[in-house]
């Protein structure tokens, strides 16, 4: 185990994260070493089932007039677009078109919504349908002369031309994808290259922890990386459950991606995290998680994958579905927030107390991590039974700006340093 992993993983996870309570810990230890989780000599999970699995989902209020979320001291938060209808994911062209994709896991409204700022002020002036008719889309993508969109059942891919308005071919699918599965992990995320040779894709698992078999799982809970005409298909890194947000780390050529990890083991297991995603990796899932810690629901299965299982890089917090990951790459913010890491948390469903709805931070130096998640942009929750939106999708602006993708509250929040 280097240092840095040493470090990273001794701090808790904020808020609902590893920070197991007195009680959780005593019994844990009571059940003898074989069920005592353990990532690292410095960070101890609790056993499984230590706690019971609970469902909390708060109800989902939307914003009341005049409150908007909170950012740290030196920020202003702002509204950058609103009356959108779940919006997931947003993608800055090149030339500085923005593109909201739209979708939900039901009721859907499958389109990609064009938004653009003319004047440059924080406020975009045009609005317009970009692609409609879609099948759940999140991840997009320009390359050369191509507009990329990520279905859920597919990668499609249309001729582009800077600056359009509006695409209305049909585009051409260029890889299939697996859709479905009762717990429906339906996004697809895309990321570049810094030739754009490759693209990677983000195909969340079918299941919470292959609970209808592993054939269920083909192609799933993977990065898969392809050539820009679709061909070249290889698993890129494999076992984790559900990766959505990927970047490049500043300051190094190494992929990064946010895991949403499994649930019904409890409230503090088992901790969704952001990693370093290694070509040719195993990050244990479904057989093992957070390192060479046994799933007992897949207990003797597959002994040599738990044995190659790589510990994942910062505990973000149990339960706290975080989705959405973004490196700050801009000058525009305080210094200590450069290169590091935004983390979109969706909000947990699965822990007796509500965790994540908000946006974390991460600093990084030289390409690693260097503290530990701090809170950055709050004031999402209301109570334990209501919030008033869920964040997802965070994107780095050029002019430095931060756009935080509210789907629940059918916002899209603008961060700016004062």
């Amino acid at each position: 185990m280097n240092k840095h992993h040493l470090i990273i993983l001794s701090m808790l996870a904020i808020g609902s994260g590893c920070d197991s309570n007195k009680k959780e810990k005593e019994e844990a230890a009571q059940s003898g070493p074989d069920s005592v989780a353990t990532a690292t000599d410095s960070l101890t999970l609790p056993a499984p089932f230590a706690t019971e699995s609970v469902e909390n989902r708060p109800e989902e209020a939307g914003w009341p007039d005049g409150k908007m979320p909170t950012a740290p001291e030196g920020f202003t938060v702002s509204k950058f677009a609103d009356k959108l209808d779940n919006p997931r994911w947003t993608y800055v062209a090149p030339n500085g078109d923005i593109f909201v994709a739209e979708s939900a896991t039901k009721k859907s409204a499958d389109r990609i919504t064009l938004l653009r700022d003319v004047n440059k002020d924080g406020t975009p002036e045009m609005r317009e349908i970009f692609i409609e008719k879609l099948n759940k889309p999140l991840g997009m993508l320009i390359l050369k002369n191509y507009f990329y969109v990520a279905n859920t059942d597919g990668l499609y891919r249309y001729p582009y031309k800077t600056g359009e308005t509006k695409i209305t071919s049909k585009g051409a699918k260029i890889v299939d994808l697996p859709a479905g599965g009762y717990n429906n992990h339906w996004t697809r995320n895309l990321l570049a290259n810094a030739d754009g040779s490759k693209i990677y894709i983000s195909v969340g698992s079918a299941s919470n922890v292959a609970d209808h078999g592993i054939d269920e799982e083909k192609r799933r809970a993977n990065i898969l990386e392809i050539n820009p005409d679709g061909s070249g298909e290889r698993v890129f890194a494999s076992g984790l459950r559900n990766p959505v947000g990927m970047d490049w780390a500043p300051g190094s050529n190494m992929l990064w991606t946010a895991v949403n990890e499994r649930d019904k083991l409890g409230d503090e297991l088992v901790p969704d995290y952001i990693t370093s995603v290694q070509e040719g990796g195993f990050y244990g899932w479904p057989y093992a998680y957070f390192g060479k810690n046994e799933d007992p629901r897949r207990k003797g299965e597959r002994p040599d994958l738990v044995a190659k299982t790589i510990v994942p890089d910062v505990p973000v917090g149990s339960h706290t579905a975080s989705l959405g990951l973004a490196f700050y790459d801009k000058t525009k913010f305080p210094a200590r927030y450069r290169n590091g890491a935004f983390i979109g948390q969706h909000g947990s469903w699965n822990r007796s107390q509500l965790s994540g709805y908000k946006v974390v931070f991460v600093p990084f130096q030289n390409g690693k991590p260097s503290g530990k998640p701090e809170d950055f942009l709050t004031g999402f929750v209301e109570s334990e039974k209501k919030v008033y939106g869920r964040p997802v999708g965070v994107t780095v602006m050029e002019d430095g700006s931060l756009l935080v993708n509210d789907d629940s509250g059918n916002t899209i929040w603008r961060v700016t340093a004062k």
